[in-house]
């Protein structure tokens, strides 16, 4: 099967909406007729602003004319470090095949794209987090388990 990958831009803004919906209603379970209007409207914000200020990437990929799956990596900066002089990092997310499509290389095809525009800009430090399905195919890309993170719950008052 023949994929390629597609930058998205701005005048993708419905279909990268319509994709990131599916996304979240699949990896977090909300069922289809549940709206997700708040959502939907914070995602169309975020991606009008990050997009056009390169501190988002977005593509689909297409087997023919047909959008199969979609990816994204957003950039940032952190302190530099010694293992991070620069201190450019990325994330990996929103990374999404459509089940038919599973299983032939799509995600893996997005995800070492996206790597790719990291590299591009000089970013080595890429994170993302996965499913169990999505494991396999990250440690067969190079990624490893992270050890000493932890989160703060969101209920949390931190004190």
């Amino acid at each position: 099967m023949d994929i390629r990958i597609c930058k998205a831009d701005l005048s993708d803004l419905e279909l990268l909406i319509k994709w990131r919906l599916t996304v979240l209603r699949e990896v977090f379970s909300v069922p289809t007729e549940d709206p997700m209007t708040e959502l939907e409207q914070e995602n169309r914000r975020y991606y009008q602003c990050a997009l056009p200020a390169w501190n988002h990437i977005a593509c689909f990929a297409c087997a023919g004319s047909e959008v199969i799956g979609c990816g994204g990596i957003c950039f940032y900066q952190e302190m530099p470090s010694p293992d991070n002089p620069q201190g450019g990092c990325a994330y990996l997310m929103n990374i999404y095949t459509t089940p038919m499509f599973r299983g032939q290389g799509v995600g893996q095809k997005i995800v070492r794209w996206l790597i790719g525009r990291a590299k591009e800009r000089g970013i080595t430090k890429i994170y993302l987090e996965t499913s169990a399905a999505g494991r396999g195919l990250y440690k067969n890309l190079g990624f490893s388990e992270m050890k000493d993170y932890m989160k703060l719950e969101e209920n949390h008052t931190g004190s």
